[in-house]
């Protein structure tokens, strides 16, 4: 057996160990990849419809977020069995659920805190914060640097009516209203009018804001209740927001979503 001296195979394991690294650090995410213990929401509660929305240029940021490969909703296994129990109390009322946003791998956190930070005008994506600077964003307690979506116990989601509306698809090449307008002129969405749209950065979208209509409040407390009925709290300044407590303690993740097997 062919031996080598001292120095010269420790500069070869070194060789090696880099060149493994490199590889692993380069090998994509494996479809249906998941952190230990979570699910994709659709095979727990396939009637909850899904807009996934960071997976899609129809956010604050004006493009698709990383981290984000497919547009499907993932969560921790029992905050997707919660969220089953919450659509089957609704649906006896002829109401089905619609999440824009679950599991969020810390990369997109990341990729928020440099959008609000690189200078850049807002252009068109102005209409999700139209009273306030994007740099303020995260001051105002409208984003955080370290979320619960990371996770996979944060939730966005809305109320949608049955049968289920038709909706016109996202337009990227249109000029929609400020997400505190009213729902005709904003972002195309079938869900409930809550009397703004999702991640719409405005003290209007407190979830007890008196600036809405008497009927919208009302659906915000039906989806409220909803929620609270099992184990979710609401975040006070976004209607559409909900935590799951319960359940073994959470650990932030950075694996990508991807496409179901």
């Amino acid at each position: 057996m062919k031996t080598c001296a001292m120095k010269t195979c420790a500069m070869n394991r070194m060789r090696v160990l880099a060149l493994a690294a490199l590889a692993g650090a380069a090998t994509p995410a494996v479809a249906g990849q998941l952190p230990p213990g979570f699910v994709y929401l659709r095979d727990v509660a396939p009637a909850i419809l899904q807009d996934m929305r960071y997976a899609s240029a129809d956010n604050f940021t004006g493009a698709p977020l990383p981290g984000y490969g497919a547009a499907e909703c993932v969560l921790r296994k029992d905050v997707a069995r919660a969220l089953a129990r919450v659509q089957a109390g609704l649906a006896a009322q002829n109401l089905a659920l619609k999440v824009y946003d679950c599991y969020r791998p810390r990369r997109a956190v990341r990729a928020f805190v440099r959008w609000a930070h690189d200078g850049r005008p807002a252009g068109a994506t102005r209409r999700f914060f139209p009273a306030f600077d994007k740099r303020t964003l995260f001051a105002r307690g409208f984003i955080a640097t370290h979320s619960r979506h990371s996770t996979g116990t944060a939730v966005d989601l809305t109320i949608v009516p049955l049968p289920v509306p038709a909706v016109q698809p996202y337009d990227p090449q249109a000029t929609y209203a400020a997400c505190t307008a009213p729902a005709a002129r904003r972002a195309p969405d079938n869900s409930l009018d809550m009397g703004t749209g999702f991640d719409c950065f405005d003290t209007r979208a407190y979830t007890r804001s008196k600036a809405v209509t008497p009927e919208q409040r009302r659906r915000r407390a039906t989806l409220v209740a909803a929620l609270r009925r099992h184990g979710f709290r609401n975040y006070f300044r976004e209607w559409w927001h909900f935590s799951f407590y319960g359940g073994a303690p959470a650990r932030a993740y950075d694996l990508p979503v991807t496409a179901r097997d």
